[in-house]
């Protein structure tokens, strides 16, 4: 081969190049149609097209199918995000729900032990052992129980007040000072021997018929004559007369100064009554001027028991007797007794 026919480096160069142009081509357009390929099915899947293998007529897709994603094991983002976050949200929640819970358990403690106001007062009221309270109670108690055998004995006496107090010593020895007495209306309890409509037994006919209440024969009864202005009178029924008599040659001279029925006030009976008399008294009501015969109408009372010291409460509470003059005459002081009367005077 002749050095001419040989192909020269340069020529070679040449070639060189334009088989490497060659080959960039080939390659470039290979790498072209790989990418066109894949846009293609991309725009396929995107356009919606009906799948190769269609559902046979009339077949519906099951209620509990999944997506493919969750078909293969990959869960689904949004489940997941949901999952955790209400997984956050119950970890959050579960301390609210527990401090609530403490909260109202401790408000229920706090109502349990505190109690309402009310409660803890009526609960304070009644148990105490001590205090303000408790000498409230006490005394609210002793006046609860002194109307309530009042209001008995107000049902059994038939009149109101059915106790009075005796106010002097007119009725000494057998009726002290301060002594608390029963009292029923006229004409109820009325003994046999009491031949009138106020159930009074004179001192006369109980010397008869032996009968005998405070420590002497006949009835002592409670009667307010007109115009008195201080307290009812207690004292004995010793008689009784009509209107117009002579009424002198009974009574003990004991009683009175008169040499005579003129000299004698009340004498002759200006009406029909009782002649009556304190027992510690020196003279007849109606011989002193006390009071004329006492008309029926104008008894009060039948006193029926006593009890002693008890009627201090009363005078003292109205004012009418101190309270070192009652404890004096209870403990047996010689201080001189009060001059004002009261419920019951001689």
């Amino acid at each position: 081969m002749d050095e001419g026919d040989r192909p020269t480096d340069g020529d070679e160069s040449a070639d060189r190049d334009e088989r490497n142009r060659s080959e960039s081509a080939t390659a470039h357009d290979g790498g072209g149609g790989v990418s066109d390929e894949l846009e293609d099915e991309a725009s396929d899947g995107a356009g919606g097209d009906a799948p190769d293998t269609e559902p046979e007529p009339g077949s519906r897709p099951e209620a509990g199918s999944r997506p493919e994603a969750e078909q293969s094991g990959e869960p689904d983002r949004a489940d997941a995000h949901d999952s955790a976050s209400h997984g956050a949200d119950s970890h959050d929640e579960a301390p609210r729900d527990g401090e609530d819970i403490a909260t109202k358990a401790g408000l229920g403690s706090t109502r349990s032990s505190d109690g309402d106001p009310d409660e803890s007062f009526l609960y304070r009221f009644r148990h105490d052992r001590e205090g303000a309270l408790m000498w409230i109670r006490e005394m609210l108690s002793s006046v609860a129980v002194v109307l309530l055998v009042g209001l008995l004995l107000f049902g059994v006496s038939g009149v109101w007040p059915p106790m009075v107090a005796v106010e002097s010593g007119s009725m000494e020895p057998n009726m002290q000072v301060g002594d608390l007495v029963f009292v029923t209306e006229p004409g109820r309890l009325a003994p046999d021997a009491a031949e009138n409509g106020v159930g009074v037994v004179t001192h006369e006919v109980g010397q008869e018929v032996d009968y005998r209440t405070f420590g002497s024969y006949g009835s002592v009864m409670i009667y307010t004559p007109p115009g008195r202005t201080g307290s009812p009178i207690i004292h004995r029924a010793r008689f009784h007369v009509t209107e117009g008599e002579n009424w002198y040659d009974r009574a003990d001279d004991r009683y009175h100064n008169a040499v005579d029925c003129e000299s004698l006030a009340n004498c002759p009976a200006p009406h029909d009554g009782y002649i009556t008399l304190g027992d510690n008294n020196g003279a007849y009501d109606q011989a002193s001027g006390l009071s004329p015969p006492v008309r029926a109408e104008w008894v009060n009372g039948v006193a029926r028991v006593r009890v002693p010291y008890l009627g201090y409460i009363r005078l003292v509470a109205t004012g009418q007797v101190e309270l070192n003059e009652a404890i004096a005459r209870t403990v047996g002081s010689s201080l001189s007794p009060a001059s004002s009367g009261f419920s019951a005077a001689g």
